[in-house]
């Protein structure tokens, strides 16, 4: 019996209010009980005095048997009211209980199809109490959970194709060099070699997302001069802008404060955006960046005259393996689709913001980001 109560909630609050509803009409017999002869005697006294001595000698037969018969009425009526008010509670009860187990039972269904895998499981919300507010929460910790298991899901899709390019064509060269249909020369091997040069990148890429995303890291936060990170990332990309033929172009203010971040971090932010641009601008186009300061912020921008962004993929560009040209492969310059993502993260962790502006395809992109300036 009392496994079958710890087990049910709704035995356990019937119990509870059935009772409050017996101690409440004990105390209210005992109560009764009490001031019932007092009561009685005092109005009695207030009729008698009123009506002088006309009960004469019997008087006192008289009034004890008006109070017997007093109490024997009273006893009665309240016996009655006890019995109505005990079944109308009762039915409260089980009314009051069912109306907060049906969600409670619903919560947990669901809670079980949800760990059986069924993420699409959702509670109806019926008023605004704290019942009401729960199903609430529950439904929003459902949508993400769902949210997180489709972009699990995707993925798992997306990095088995990116691992499937390169490895597909290390095969096929190796088959070829089998066959005798490649020649064993250095050709051959300069491009097995450059597959799995693309394949170890890839794979670092992967590792240090999930570092990232995961904040497996410690930033060493101290203040940076934006200047200096600015030519040491053009400094590093010096090869590409000049095999592209791409002009830079600096607006850096010389008051500008510096930021309070962590200096290789930012590096790999300023890293990853810059050669974005430069995967997605053609020969002889321009990337101009710059910096300012907004309030307690520096906010940094780096402005491109490539193919530009449609408005329709600009909530999706920061998204794992995500490339507006579906076309473009890694091999034919399209990236991991993973920089972007990495740079958000890095942003993210340091208190900062960073979007992407662009008029449309062939009006470049602005990516910008910000920092918390230095005190």
């Amino acid at each position: 019996m009392s496994e079958y109560l710890r087990s049910h909630l709704g035995v356990k609050l019937f119990l509870s209010y059935l009772a409050i509803i017996l101690v409440g009409v004990i105390v209210l017999i005992l109560a009764s009980q009490f001031v019932l002869p007092a009561s009685f005697n005092r109005h009695m006294a207030g009729m008698v005095m009123g009506n002088g001595n006309m009960m004469g000698t019997n008087g006192n037969g008289v009034m004890s048997q008006l109070y017997v018969d007093f109490h024997a009425g009273f006893n009665e009526a309240l016996t009655n009211a006890t019995l109505a008010a005990m079944a109308v509670a009762v039915l409260l009860s089980l009314l009051f209980s069912r109306n907060v187990i049906v969600p409670v039972q619903a919560m947990s269904t669901a809670t079980q199809r949800i760990a059986d895998g069924h993420y699409d499981e959702r509670i109806p919300v019926n008023g605004a109490d704290e019942l009401a507010q729960l199903a609430m929460h529950f439904n929003q910790m459902a949508e993400k959970l769902n949210q997180v298991e489709s972009m699990r899901r995707q993925l798992i899709g997306d990095v088995s194709h990116e691992l499937r390019t390169p490895l597909t064509a290390i095969k096929g060269s190796m088959e070829g060099l089998m066959d005798g249909i490649l020649p064993p020369n250095d050709e051959t091997f300069l491009q097995i070699h450059a597959e799995a040069d693309r394949l170890n990148r890839l794979v670092d890429d992967l590792q240090e997302l999930s570092r990232v995303e995961a904040r497996a890291y410690k930033l060493d936060l101290r203040p940076v001069n934006v200047s200096s990170l600015v030519h040491t990332v053009t400094k590093r990309l010096a090869p590409r802008f000049e095999s592209k033929h791409i002009s830079l172009g600096l607006e850096l203010p010389p008051d500008l404060p510096r930021i309070l971040a962590d200096e290789d971090r930012v590096i790999q932010i300023m890293t990853n955006l810059t050669g974005n641009a430069l995967q997605y601008t053609p020969e002889r186009g321009k990337i101009t960046i710059s910096a300012k300061r907004l309030n307690d912020e520096v906010q940094i921008s780096i402005l491109d005259t490539g193919i530009g962004i449609s408005p329709e993929h600009l909530s999706q560009i920061f998204d794992r393996f995500y490339r507006v040209d579906k076309s473009r492969s890694r091999q034919a310059g399209g990236g991991s689709g993973i920089g972007l993502t990495i740079a958000r993260a890095l942003v993210e962790a340091h208190g900062g913001r960073i979007w992407v502006v662009s008029a449309g395809d062939g009006n470049g992109s602005t990516f910008a980001f910000t920092l918390p300036a230095a005190k």
